[in-house]
């Protein structure tokens, strides 16, 4: 029998008692598709006794793709070929490793590994999305094939500050200043947006698919009402398999609709591979070379094989939570709920309905995110609209499984260029419509943001 999810008071905010659904202790994070494993391999498991026998082998195809290394030439093998003529990494692991989340360098003289540079200028394309920079595209690709020029490198350098908390405490914030170098077709456009991003993690996705859109649209109504300053609105992107806006839901600004698409866009912008939702090679007018490139064969990636990726995220588990009934980490949940995260980073969503992967459907799960967009103020504005979003409005990203991070990734970077390096820097970088939510966990004690974090660190 499912447990149900009560309304409970948990804390005051003046005198407004605050109710909310919370997550049992023992409920599964991401209901039948929960793993116990808390170790390196957390973010990988398979939910094997959900799938369908006729589904499993195509499903390993998914994550023997997921984990290849892309050849260039057919001669090697024709199955995996393709990579390329420019690209950022030859393989999806090579970023999320373990399926996890990538990380900036730590100086301006280390590459990027596992984040890239997205570039656009003024301006809308003709789906409504980012204007791509003329010479290099929608995002800088730092490697070319044999005779392909890679178009540069982005260089970051960290600019730190220092936040007193309201006890006194000092805390060190950084931020990335982003420079060029190597740049092999002359200077980037005057005006030109940038925006880096660290790789999102790969497992949740089909559940936060499943999530029926209306439900999303309620949580937005529902912000506008609750009178905490917060009003998340969805954003409304192309949906090139339906040929026309849909709600956008993947991506750190919600730009993608749905996995699929995801998946497609990561392999044409960060690889260099064609697929049927993205069949076009990346490859700008002004890079002659790279348009004259003739050892493709488009697409490259079938929809076999797109499908296969597709359904292997699908299928990945969530970490259980650890801890939750340990004395800090419920005092910790409360402060979480009483500071107003919960209004973005809610507790609970349902799934409906899923009929491109029916194991999904009607599990209640905790994301900690509502999939909107939120102003998030001045310091974490990269000013680069997308579609609907502004240059100041971000996806909430989920919480879930942020707790095994260090030991799945052996980093605590967060947020959409990894300028946090643990959950606090995070939460003291929001602002906007977060603000009062920060300025709550300012005026904690030390031991009551001990309590939040341990919380964070259940997840």
């Amino acid at each position: 029998m499912k447990k149900t999810h009560a309304l409970r008071i948990i804390a005051l905010c003046g005198s407004m008692a605050l109710f909310v659904p919370l997550a049992p202790a023992e409920t599964p994070a991401g209901g039948e598709f929960t793993t116990t494993e808390n170790g390196r391999n957390a973010y990988t498991h398979v939910v094997w006794g959900k799938i369908p026998p006729e589904q499993r082998q195509v499903i390993l195809e998914g994550r023997s793709l997921v984990r290849q290394t892309w050849a260039i030439s057919p001669s090697v093998d024709p199955e995996i070929a393709g990579l390329g003529p420019t690209y950022n990494r030859p393989s999806c692991i090579s970023c999320h490793i373990r399926n996890g989340r990538g990380e900036p360098p730590a100086s301006g003289a280390e590459p990027m590994r596992s984040m890239l540079l997205r570039l656009s200028i003024p301006g809308q394309d003709e789906h409504g999305g980012p204007r791509p920079e003329p010479v290099y595209g929608d995002q800088l690709n730092e490697f070319g094939v044999p005779g392909i020029p890679g178009e540069g490198e982005a260089v970051l350098d960290w600019v730190a500050h220092v936040e007193k908390l309201a006890d006194g405490s000092v805390v060190e914030l950084r931020r990335p200043s982003v420079g060029f170098r190597k740049l092999a077709f002359g200077p980037i456009a005057a005006g030109v947006l940038t925006s880096p991003r660290v790789a999102p993690p790969l497992y949740g996705m089909g559940l936060l698919e499943a999530v029926p859109e209306n439900h999303l649209l309620a949580i937005a109504e529902e912000q506008k009402r609750e009178g905490r300053g917060v009003s998340g609105m969805p954003n409304q992107v192309w949906n090139a398999a339906l040929g026309k806006r849909t709600l956008g839901r993947f991506g750190w600004k919600a730009n993608q609709p749905d996995t699929r698409q995801q998946i497609a866009g990561a392999l044409a912008g960060d690889m260099g591979l064609t697929s049927p939702l993205a069949p076009a090679p990346n490859c700008p007018e002004a890079q002659t070379a790279c348009r004259a490139w003739q050892n493709d064969v488009h697409p490259e990636i079938s929809a076999r094989a797109l499908e296969a990726m597709t359904l292997y995220h699908y299928a990945l588990a969530i970490p259980a939570r650890r801890n939750a009934d340990a004395a800090d980490v419920v005092r910790g949940e409360a402060l979480f709920m009483a500071a107003g995260c919960a209004s973005c980073h809610r507790p609970v969503l349902q799934t409906g309905p899923f009929p491109a992967f029916p194991a999904l459907s009607g599990q209640t799960i905790h994301p900690y995110t509502d999939l909107l967009l939120h102003d998030m103020g001045e310091g974490l504005a990269d000013d680069r609209p997308d579609h609907l979003a502004n240059g100041r409005q971000w996806r909430t990203p989920p919480l879930w499984g942020i707790g095994l991070l260090a030991t799945v990734n052996e980093h605590t970077s967060l947020l959409h260029d990894g300028r946090a390096r643990n959950p606090l820097e995070a939460i003291l970088w929001h602002g906007g419509e977060a603000e009062s939510a920060r300025d709550a966990v300012r005026r904690m004690t030390a031991a009551e943001r001990a309590a939040l974090l341990a919380f964070l660190a259940s997840l």
